[in-house]
């Protein structure tokens, strides 16, 4: 793949996504966007916004969630996907972050994913978010990508290190949450497949 020709995909593909609010998006404390994040797994973001909304208006700060009862925060937590396993990861999450880092978010990737319930897509998104130039590889990142011909791979280290490759450096926070935009804008499926088709034939 042509790096030329992958960049002008990426710039078409972000002219098409709609003004969309991210899971990510807009939280006034690090700690906020982090477990935003991890609620965010594997659950669409119009379901997760307002869940993560009711959950800090509940507990406002980080302390008040390492000691919420796992109950409570499950109940709060329902609509996302695997919220029994998420309730766990979200209170051992706050404690770790005060036991280790005094309520910070830490900027580094390898202490990201220490962390309950965050892994490298999360930590990349989080990072990304922050500024940082990172890659997070969730599925409309990989499934668009393969569609693309930008990878070939399945296994999202290799995605993202494949991205790397072909993208430059100063572009790498932009490609989940234009790429994710972009997937949640069109979610008929025959909609989304035309539209990467005529992307897909731009040339360099």
């Amino acid at each position: 793949m042509d790096r030329k020709r992958a960049i002008k995909q990426l710039n078409k593909i972000k002219n098409l996504a709609k003004e969309i609010r991210l899971a990510a998006d807009s939280w006034e404390e690090d700690w906020k966007t982090l477990i935003a994040i991890l609620l965010s797994a594997r659950t669409r973001d119009k379901v997760t916004i307002p869940v993560a909304e009711n959950l800090f208006n509940k507990y406002g700060s980080l302390e008040k969630l390492a000691m919420a009862n796992y109950h409570d925060v499950k109940r709060i937590i329902n609509s996302v996907n695997y919220s029994n396993v998420k309730a766990r990861k979200v209170i051992g999450c706050a404690k770790m972050l005060l036991s280790l880092y005094n309520g910070r978010v830490p900027n580094d990737f390898n202490k990201l994913v220490e962390l309950p319930g965050i892994g490298r897509k999360s930590a990349n998104v989080f990072l990304a978010e922050k500024g940082y130039d990172r890659i997070g590889v969730d599925t409309h990142v990989a499934q668009i990508s393969r569609k693309l011909g930008w990878t070939k791979h399945k296994n999202p280290a290799l995605i993202e290190r494949d991205l790397e490759r072909l993208f430059p450096r100063k572009m790498w926070r932009e490609i989940n949450w234009i790429l994710v935009r972009f997937g949640q804008s069109y979610t008929n499926k025959r909609e989304k497949n035309l539209l990467l088709e005529k992307i897909n034939q731009i040339k360099d």
